[in-house]
């Protein structure tokens, strides 16, 4: 058995692998000005800025940030030129979120919570990040979240705050 064989086989297939698409939410950017999360945020757009991910943002997270402090919103803009992914709600994820709020997963206040889940579902990125960790980076919500996606036929979603996802300071 060639074991150097296998050895560069398994390097170039890790070489293959494509760039992670991570969905952001509106609380990951307003993150890089907060002192809790700071650190991680700004590491996740660190991530970004140096093709470690693939950042995903959505037309919910426009209007979420349209209403956000200058300095937010000119985060956001970092982002965009990064050519980050845009996603539009459209008649799939419509489907989805009304199969979330069918099962009352959350209530009519936190709709664009579970837009911002179906978006990332439909699109069948890798991860969503979030610093809302009451409705969104939640041990019960994440199951009913991908209860209704396996139900429905989709994959189930990673849902992470930026502090499991940024490589930042795992050098």
């Amino acid at each position: 058995m060639n074991v150097e064989r296998y050895v560069l086989k398994a390097v170039k297939k890790d070489v293959m692998i494509r760039t992670q698409r991570i969905y952001v939410d509106t609380s990951v950017i307003g993150g890089c000005f907060d002192l809790e999360f700071s650190i991680w945020s700004n590491g996740l757009m660190k991530d970004f800025e140096s093709g470690n991910f693939k950042p995903v943002i959505s037309e919910i997270t426009d209007e979420e940030i349209g209403e956000a402090p200058v300095f937010v919103r000119e985060k956001y803009a970092e982002l965009v030129r990064l050519e980050a992914e845009y996603l539009k709600v459209n008649e799939e994820v419509l489907t989805l979120f009304f199969q979330y709020d069918k099962k009352r997963i959350l209530t009519e206040k936190y709709r664009n919570d579970m837009l911002h889940i179906a978006l990332a579902t439909i699109a069948g990125v890798d991860i969503l990040t979030s610093w809302n960790f009451k409705h969104i980076v939640r041990f019960d919500k994440i199951r009913a979240f991908n209860s209704v996606n396996i139900e429905n036929g989709y994959k189930p979603l990673g849902i992470y705050s930026p502090r499991e996802v940024t490589t930042y300071g795992n050098d």
